[in-house]
C-alpha cells in the first residue's frame, strides 16, 4: 500500500487509524508528493495507491498516468475535498478504482481498501493463472453459480435427473447425483447505520467475505451464496452424510455476531434439511416457503425439519381493551399489550404469517375506525413512503411488526392529540392559505393537510374564526393584492394571477366588491408618487 498526501497529519490518520493486518496488506509506504510516490513506485512492489488529488508539486491524475503509461498494476483510490465532474471522469479514464470525498470515514474507506485488496490479489492471481495455464479454475466459481441459479430458480416443473447431468457435463463440474447438500438461508435486516441504503454492492460485498470466511472454518464447503431476493440469500453448502448440524449452528451464531457489529445489520439463518442433488429445487422451494411463513425473531437461528406445526388459529387479541386504550389516548398502554400479545403466541407456537395477517388487518381497521369517529381521514393520514415500506415489512419478524405497529398508533395518538385543539388547526389552514393564496384552493385540498374530512374542517373553520372557509380564501387573497398593489409596480394581470385568479375580470369583481374600488381605482387612490 502506497499513501500519497501533501497534508502530513492525513498520511498520519491513515497509517494509524486503519487496522492493515486485518486487511492483510503488510507493509504501507508514505509519500508527500508525486516525485516521492514515483520513486517508492519503482524500488517496491505496490498493489494499492490512496492518493489525493490536488497537491503543489504535480496532481494525484498525473501520477495516476504515469502509472498506467509504466503499466504498473496499480489499484488507485482517490481523496479529494471537492465532488468534481471533471476530476471524477478523468479518475475514470485512467481506471480508478474508486473516488472518496473528504472528510474520511474511516470506517467505509476501509470497506473500499479491503475490496480494492482484493482486486488487486485477483489480477495477480488471474496472471499467475494465465501463466499456468490454469485459467479454468479461475472460472469455476461462476460456472458453479451459473449451475446453481438454473437448479434452483423458481420454476413451474423442477428439472429432472437428466437435465442436471447435462449441466453438469456441459460445465465439467464435479457433482454426482448422489451427493448431499444443505440448503442455508440468510435474511439480512440492514439497519439506518447500515451502508445498505448507500452503497448496496459495497453491503453485499463486505456481507459475501464475512460469511464465506465463517463457512470455511466451520469443516463445511460452501459451494455458491446466491441472493434469491433482496437481502434474502441462500448459500448451498456441501453436506457429508455423518456432518453434524452443530458446526452450522455454530458458524451462524459467529456470522450474527459479525453481521451485528460489522455490517451494522440484523440477521436470521434458517437451516433447510440435507438432501440429494436431484432433490435440492424441491427442498429449496419448499425452505423458502416455509421461512416466509415463519415469523422469527431476529438474530436467531432455525432448523426448518424441526418446525412442522399444526396450522394456527388465529384468536384476536382483545379489541375492546385495546380500543379503550386508543380513547384514553395512552398509545404505550396499546404497544405493551399488542406487544405481549404476539409475544405469547410466539411462545406457545401460535404465530405464523397467516395468524399475523390477521392481527394486523384487525388492528389497522381498529386504528382507522378509531381516526374516522374523530374525523381524521386515515388513509391520508398514512399515505406515503415511510408507511408502505413498514407496513410490507410487519410480517418479515415480530421485531417488524412491532415497529409498524408503534408508528401506527403513535401517529394516530398525535394527530389525535393535534386535532383536539382547534385552535391549532385552524391557525395550520390559515397559515397554509396565506402561503399558497395563488393556488387552486379548495375545501377538500386544504382538509388534506390537516387529514380532516372537507365538511368537518369547514364547521370547525366557521366555529373558530365566525367565518366560511370560502369568505377566509377571498379576504386573504384580496389582501395579498392590495398590498401588491400599493408596495410594486406589477401590472394588475400579473396579481392576479399571484392571488389565485386566472380571469381579470373575476378579479376585478371580487376585488370591487371587498374593497369597493377597481384595482386601478385603488392603485390610483394609494400609490404615492415617487421622489424625483
Amino acid at each position: 500500500m502506497l499513501v500519497v498526501d501533501d497534508d502530513y497529519f492525513v498520511v498520519k490518520a491513515l497509517e494509524q487509524k486503519i487496522d492493515w493486518k486485518s486487511l492483510a496488506i503488510e507493509e504501507v509506504y508514505s509519500a508527500y508528493n508525486v516525485s516521492q510516490a514515483r520513486e517508492i513506485l519503482r524500488r517496491y512492489s505496490v498493489h494499492v495507491l490512496i492518493c489525493d488529488i490536488e497537491m503543489p508539486q504535480g496532481s494525484g491524475l498525473e501520477l495516476l498516468a504515469w502509472i498506467r503509461e509504466e503499466h504498473y498494476a496499480v489499484q488507485a483510490i482517490f481523496l479529494t475535498n471537492y465532488a468534481d465532474f471533471n476530476y471524477a471522469q478523468k479518475a475514470i479514464e485512467l481506471q480508478s478504482f474508486d473516488y472518496f470525498l473528504k472528510p474520511i470515514e474511516f470506517d467505509k474507506l476501509t470497506l473500499i481498501i479491503q475490496k480494492a485488496a482484493a482486486k488487486a490479489n485477483e489480477q495477480r492471481l488471474k496472471e499467475e493463472a494465465v501463466r499456468s495455464g490454469y485459467l479454468w479454475e479461475k472460472n469455476r466459481n461462476k460456472l458453479a453459480e451459473h449451475f446453481w441459479r438454473k437448479l434452483i430458480a423458481e420454476r413451474a416443473v423442477p428439472p429432472g435427473p437428466a437435465a442436471i447431468a447435462g449441466w453438469i457435463a456441459d460445465d465439467h463440474l464435479s457433482y454426482e447425483m448422489t451427493d448431499g447438500f444443505r440448503p442455508l438461508l440468510i435474511n439480512m435486516y440492514p439497519g439506518d447505520r447500515s451502508l445498505a441504503g448507500k452503497d448496496k454492492d459495497l453491503f453485499d460485498y463486505s456481507f459475501l467475505n464475512v460469511l464465506t470466511e465463517l463457512l470455511r472454518d466451520c469443516s463445511i464447503t460452501v459451494e455458491t451464496v446466491l441472493e434469491y431476493k433482496d437481502f434474502n440469500w441462500v448459500a448451498i453448502l456441501r453436506w457429508s452424510e455423518g456432518a453434524e448440524s452443530s458446526s452450522i449452528e455454530s458458524a451462524c451464531a459467529s456470522f450474527i455476531d459479525r453481521a451485528n457489529q460489522y455490517l451494522k445489520c440484523d440477521v436470521c439463518c434458517s437451516v433447510a434439511v440435507p438432501c440429494r442433488l436431484d432433490a435440492i429445487h424441491q427442498v429449496f422451494r419448499q425452505s423458502v416457503d416455509m421461512n416466509d411463513e415463519l415469523i422469527k425473531r431476529r438474530n436467531r437461528i432455525y432448523f426448518l425439519d424441526g418446525l412442522r406445526q399444526p396450522e394456527a388459529v388465529y384468536v384476536p387479541p382483545d379489541l375492546a381493551r385495546l380500543e379503550e386504550w386508543l380513547v384514553r389516548n395512552e398509545p404505550a398502554a396499546f404497544l405493551r399489550a399488542t406487544s405481549d400479545y404476539l409475544h405469547g403466541l410466539a411462545r406457545t407456537g401460535g404465530l405464523n404469517a397467516s395468524v399475523l395477517r390477521l392481527f394486523r388487518l384487525d388492528i389497522v381497521q381498529l386504528v382507522y375506525a378509531f381516526l374516522k369517529e374523530r374525523e381524521i381521514q386515515a388513509h391520508r393520514l398514512y399515505q406515503g413512503r415511510l408507511n408502505d415500506q413498514l407496513f410490507m415489512r410487519s410480517l418479515n419478524s415480530l421485531e417488524d411488526m412491532e415497529q409498524y405497529l408503534d408508528y401506527l398508533v403513535r401517529t394516530a395518538a398525535e394527530h389525535r392529540s393535534f386535532t383536539d385543539r382547534p385552535g391549532s388547526v385552524v391557525e395550520r389552514i390559515k397559515r397554509y392559505v396565506r402561503d399558497h393564496c395563488g393556488d387552486d384552493l379548495t375545501r377538500t385540498g386544504l382538509a388534506e393537510v390537516v387529514y380532516l374530512n372537507p365538511d368537518y374542517l369547514a364547521r370547525l373553520f366557521k366555529k373558530e374564526t365566525g367565518v366560511s372557509l370560502g369568505t377566509y380564501i377571498i379576504q386573504t387573497r384580496i389582501k395579498t393584492a392590495k398590498h401588491l398593489l400599493e408596495s410594486t409596480n406589477l401590472a394588475v394581470t400579473t396579481i392576479a394571477r399571484k392571488v389565485g385568479y386566472s380571469n381579470d375580470s373575476h378579479f376585478s369583481k371580487f376585488f370591487k366588491q371587498n374593497v369597493g374600488a377597481t384595482p386601478h381605482e385603488f392603485r390610483k387612490a394609494r400609490q404615492q408618487p415617487r421622489a424625483t
